[in-house]
């Protein structure tokens, strides 16, 4: 099981589960013997909890209005089956405003301990169905038709999706509820499980799997409402429908979708050929070219940019990706500061140039001398952080004093999985060196849209944060340059997560 340590970690793991809209869906039928102690348990790890009590006929109702701590009770007042709690529990968790909802049965097989493990595959893939796969399974005594029902399922599974799974009759999952498709026809009964991740792959939501823990407890007490005749007819018969419409809806879509992934991805870069090197390069070129380079002209050039960056980010110049900013603060980039910002993907540059002509960008040494935008970097006067401080500090004073921020990015190279890597102390020592204020700013999704192992791009929201400044005289309450660069780290994380918390309810 997933311990939480403290009562501070316990405290703050609830507020990311709500932060990042999940909540509990536990679904029970006649589970007096467990479903006090599951529901207990689920509300020390989760304090969304939703039980949906599905024509129970025993003392279930009375256990749970007596547990100190009460969940959200939906009660169904005949037996109608665990596709039809699951629905119910679904809608209710939708109008309730919750994006995700971890399921987990009422019979005591499924650990709430293992909540945890589910909101940290959810934070790593975020709008991802997650599927607890069962760890141990081969060495539980469990009954014939238990093991055959697992190994069908997940055969069938892989031939209506291509994709395999060890587990996939699992009731321990976390499912993006703004994703669920065909929610009004399911079947159901339990076979309803299956179907929901079938339809999720089709229209192409990430499976992933997560190992969980499973209790099987003595064949004498085990709870079970599985008929072994009238189950398996209804799974042959769900099944023979799934692969039929595999082979006219699934895959057909699977392969559209591939296809439309494919043409965003030509369409990027034939937009970056033609505007950037054929039309806005030439241009920037032909009127860095004619006449005597002057301050006005490079201002010009830094307007021209910031119209590029324009054009991209606001005029779908990004097919499928969707960009946003939030500038709480008020910031009107007025005044010269230290700008940093967390380093993704390629796309990142577009939101920084976007915000102000007055900005200059300390690069990488390709960047620098690339061979088809090289001279409208050098002429913007970015500078190569490869060069060193003490070579650059006398040209960047004379941009500060000429009116332009330094941007950086303290990370120095992209992260691959969107965590924010060690900050280096540059940006810290620059602004201790021209006496600037540090402003922050948080990206996300730019490495999501582009990742930085990955040629093709994906359909997601990019967003910017611009946050408040921090002044010198809160820097200096940090501590030296490198406790700087640490605390702004530290800061970073904090800040990226209640981003990621917010974007990813919607994605």
């Amino acid at each position: 099981m997933q311990k939480v340590d403290t009562a501070a970690e316990l405290q703050k793991q609830r507020q990311r589960l709500k932060d990042r809209g999940i909540c509990v869906v536990i679904p029970t039928y006649n589970n007096a013997g467990t479903i006090a102690s599951v529901v207990q348990r689920a509300l020390q790890q989760c304090q969304d909890v939703i039980v949906v009590c599905d024509g129970c006929t025993d003392n279930t109702l009375q256990l749970l209005h007596e547990l100190p701590l009460q969940p959200d009770i939906v009660v169904l007042h005949k037996n109608c089956g665990k596709g039809t709690a699951l629905e119910k529990g679904f809608r209710h968790a939708l109008k309730r405003g919750f994006a995700y909802a971890i399921t987990l049965d009422g019979d005591g097989q499924h650990y709430p301990e293992d909540i945890p493990l589910m909101l940290e595959a959810n934070i790593q893939h975020p709008g991802a169905l997650i599927v607890g796969e069962r760890k141990g399974l081969e060495n539980v005594s469990r009954s014939k038709g238990s093991s055959f029902a697992n190994a069908f399922s997940n055969f069938w599974f892989a031939v209506q999706t291509g994709i395999r799974l060890k587990d996939t009759q699992t009731g321990y999952r976390l499912y993006p509820l703004k994703k669920l498709y065909g929610l009004s026809l399911l079947t159901s009964r339990y076979e309803a499980e299956l179907e929901l991740m079938v339809l999720a792959s089709w229209h192409g939501v990430e499976l992933v799997s997560q190992p969980v823990n499973v209790y099987y407890p003595p064949a004498g007490e085990r709870v079970s409402h599985f008929r072994p005749g009238p189950d398996f007819t209804r799974i042959f018969i769900l099944n023979t429908i799934l692969c039929g419409l595999a082979v006219v809806y699934g895959y057909p879509l699977k392969l559209l979708r591939g296809l439309r992934q494919l043409c965003y991805t030509i369409y990027s870069l034939l937009m970056f050929v033609l505007f950037s090197m054929l039309m806005a390069t030439p241009f920037m070129f032909l009127y860095l070219k004619t006449g005597k380079m002057t301050e006005k002209k490079r201002e010009t050039l830094h307007r021209m940019l910031q119209s590029s960056a324009r054009f991209v980010l606001r005029t779908h110049g990004i097919p499928g990706v969707k960009y946003s900013q939030t500038n709480n603060s008020g910031e009107d980039f007025s005044k010269p500061a230290v700008i940093i910002c967390n380093h993704q993907s390629h796309l990142d540059l577009m939101p920084m140039l976007l915000q102000s002509p007055k900005l200059v960008v300390l690069t990488a040494d390709w960047v620098w001398k690339n061979p088809f935008f090289g001279f409208l970097v050098r002429n913007a006067e970015f500078l190569p952080i490869s060069r060193g401080m003490d070579a650059i500090l006398p040209q960047l004073r004379d941009l500060v004093e000429r009116g332009y921020s330094i941007a950086v990015y303290p990370e120095g190279t992209r992260s691959e999985d969107c965590r924010i890597r060690r900050f280096r102390h540059a940006a810290c020592q620059i602004a201790q060196e021209l006496g600037l204020d540090i402003l922050p700013l948080v990206l996300y999704g730019a490495g999501k849209a582009l990742p930085k192992k990955d040629h093709s791009l994906k359909e997601w929201p990019i967003h910017l944060e611009i946050d408040k400044r921090i002044s010198r005289r809160e820097l200096c309450a940090m501590g030296q340059v490198k406790e700087q660069a640490t605390a702004m780290r530290r800061y970073y994380i904090e800040r990226y997560a209640q981003v990621a918390d917010k974007m990813e309810q919607d994605v």
